[in-house]
């Protein structure tokens, strides 16, 4: 199965290649370290090193806690992060600087790992989340390289897939390798497709560990301030094709209770800026774009985000959050970052990318899940003519964010004895 899957591999390598080029037509960043993307690099960790791979943004952003711990209990071993999209590079590079060396990772050829490998030579490899690659995995595998699955979920949908791969999948959980589970579902559902029970643990979600930068924070408290201090503000955030529509559709609503209103838009992809601020010219919608606005007209309706790496500052810049990726069925983004800075949040049914986080934070009374434009609407004017309400859900949603922190402290100890017996 493992050579057949390498041969569809080395097929589609090329089209994976060409559609890189072909978005570095637009946005250039797509065209930095092409020959990462091969397993080349031009340079090296001074020793063996840790390597964690979060495939892009919101991992990356997930792992930062994790990479800090890290950092710190084991400051003279070099941290290798590798990443497969330009936004998750940037804010790499964004939140670390040069204590991780950042790069793109391979296509999963058994050629290009066994390059990358050698060259950065990781005692230890941690995957955030659920990135199963055969040729990874058996090239760790043969070195002995031990592998940890961090935060690990696995939806039922991909146990089916994984299972009627057989051998496939199920060879991935060798010996050296752990699985630290987000809840006991996932637990059991990787053990399903062949992880070993003694080697699986639940360790919880590495999202609740998450710490939002003081300053960042004191940054967006204070363009609000300076911009838009007396207006009911929105923040829109990791929208998606299908939700900026619902969003302005939902500004309208509100600016007919609430004249004023202010809507924050963050599209998710950065190669989309152009696209949504067409449609808000078509909307005749009176927008700026933060590229070119530092301080906004009074009349402004939409402020497009259309610049990376400060979610955080503009969650803390607003009243009340909505998360995309959640209207449509793309899974959800994190609605942990808002939580933890108590913020009332809203979102869509689509959560499946944190399905147990999600569900939690409705529980306790955080979040209002909508359906649709009409139902975000309706949750924008409630919580407007409620302060009371959006104080209590944003109180809500901190506090359960801080009573389920831990998980990077569990993954430090986890992977201790397994640094150490490296070294």
């Amino acid at each position: 199965m493992r050579h057949l899957y390498t041969a569809l591999v080395h097929l589609l390598r090329p089209i994976a290649f060409a559609a890189v080029l072909w978005r570095g037509l637009r946005n250039r960043r797509y065209w930095t370290g092409l020959g990462e993307r091969f397993g080349w690099s031009s340079t090296a960790p001074h020793a063996a090193s840790i390597w964690v791979h979060a495939v892009s943004l919101g991992e990356v952003s997930a792992a930062a806690p994790l990479l800090r711990a890290l950092h710190a209990r084991y400051p003279q071993i070099p941290t290798v992060l590798t990443t497969a999209t330009p936004t998750g590079r940037e804010r790499a590079l964004a939140l670390f600087g040069a204590t991780v060396q950042v790069r793109f990772a391979p296509y999963d050829t058994p050629g290009a790992m066994r390059r990358f490998i050698a060259r950065i030579r990781p005692r230890l490899l941690i995957v955030m989340e659920t990135e199963l690659w055969p040729n990874l995995f058996a090239e760790c595998r043969r070195r002995g390289i031990p592998m940890v699955l961090a935060s690990a979920r696995l939806s039922l949908r991909s146990v089916i897939w994984y299972r009627r791969c057989g051998r496939l999948f199920r060879d991935l959980f060798s010996q050296g390798t752990w699985v630290a589970a987000q809840s006991a579902t996932d637990a059991e559902r990787f053990i399903a497709v062949g992880a070993h029970r003694e080697r699986t643990r639940v360790l919880g979600n590495v999202k609740f560990d998450v710490t939002v930068d003081a300053a960042a924070v004191e940054a967006g408290r204070a363009q609000r301030a300076t911009s838009w201090a007396s207006r009911p503000t929105w923040i829109a955030g990791s929208t998606h094709a299908g939700e900026e529509e619902a969003a302005l559709t939902a500004q309208r609503e509100l600016e007919a209770d609430m004249p004023g209103a202010l809507l924050l838009l963050v599209p998710r992809h950065p190669e989309r800026f152009d696209a949504v601020a067409e449609l808000l010219g078509r909307r005749g919608l009176r927008f700026e774009r933060r590229s070119s606005a530092r301080t906004l007209r009074p009349d402004t309706q939409v402020l497009l985000v259309d610049t990376v790496g400060e979610l955080a500052a503009l969650y803390a810049s607003a009243d009340v959050a909505f998360v995309g990726g959640s209207l449509v069925p793309v899974g959800g983004h994190n609605l942990l970052e808002p939580a933890a800075l108590g913020l009332p949040i809203i979102t869509g049914p689509f959560q499946a990318n944190g399905k147990e986080a999600a569900q939690l934070l409705v529980q306790q009374g955080g979040v209002l899940v909508v359906a649709d434009a009409s139902g975000l609407a309706g949750a924008l004017k409630r919580l407007f003519a409620d302060p009371a309400q959006r104080q209590a859900m944003g109180a809500a949603a901190r506090q359960a964010v801080e009573a389920n922190r831990g998980s990077v402290a569990r993954l430090v100890e986890l992977v201790d004895p397994i640094i150490s017996a490296e070294r």
